[in-house]
């Protein structure tokens, strides 16, 4: 069963049924100590690219928004147990052409890691992929706002579960922005929390 933790911020750690461990957005947090065998960076700002923090397995991939999306095409990847595709994020402070957000698929699940991003048009092409879990981000500056990230899951993308992350500018995780996400979908998870994904 695939595990996935909380790291902080945009920061996340799955551990798939074959033991391969995938860090998206690496930064916030201290808990990087399991060999990284696939690494996923939504776009270049600092607070979601620090691979440095990572511990390297033999074969490690890292996989970069500009190896993703090239000339308006987005692109998939399959290794360690995952298949992974990029999709579309981006707002008036994330170009359309360097960032991107991930489909993430293992062990029967999908998970979403939106990357910054406001509600966009093209999230609507997200319903058909019966999304598990969308992690969406809610600052309500750099990204959307608690209220659209409540829409993208209700009306929009419709997962079974919304991870509400990127909450405040230099903070891991705050209590009062993720309580204004009001879906039904959405789950409590605090940096260091690790929760078993499929138990529904």
């Amino acid at each position: 069963m695939t595990r996935l933790l909380y790291l902080g911020h945009a920061s996340v750690r799955m551990v798939n049924n074959e033991g391969k461990t995938l860090y998206i957005d690496p930064f916030a947090g201290d808990d990087y100590k399991r060999p990284c065998d696939l690494c996923l960076i939504t776009h270049e700002h600092y607070d979601h690219n620090n691979v440095a923090l990572l511990n390297p397995s033999p074969r490690m991939v890292v996989l970069r928004s500009r190896d993703m999306l090239k000339d308006g095409k987005y692109f998939s990847y399959s290794t360690f147990g995952y298949d992974v595709q990029a999709v579309p994020a981006y707002n008036s402070h994330h170009k359309k052409e360097e960032c991107v957000g991930y489909l993430v698929r293992t062990d029967g699940i999908t998970v979403y890691h939106a990357g910054d991003t406001d509600l966009i048009p093209e999230m609507k092409d997200l319903e058909k992929e019966n999304i598990d879990y969308a992690l969406l981000p809610i600052d309500g500056f750099y990204t959307m706002t608690p209220e659209d990230a409540t829409k993208a899951a209700d009306e929009v993308i419709k997962p079974k579960h919304l991870i509400p992350i990127h909450m405040k500018p230099g903070m891991l995780w705050d209590y009062h922005q993720d309580m204004k996400v009001t879906s039904a979908r959405a789950m409590f998870v605090r940096p260091g929390d690790e929760i078993a994904l499929g138990l529904d």
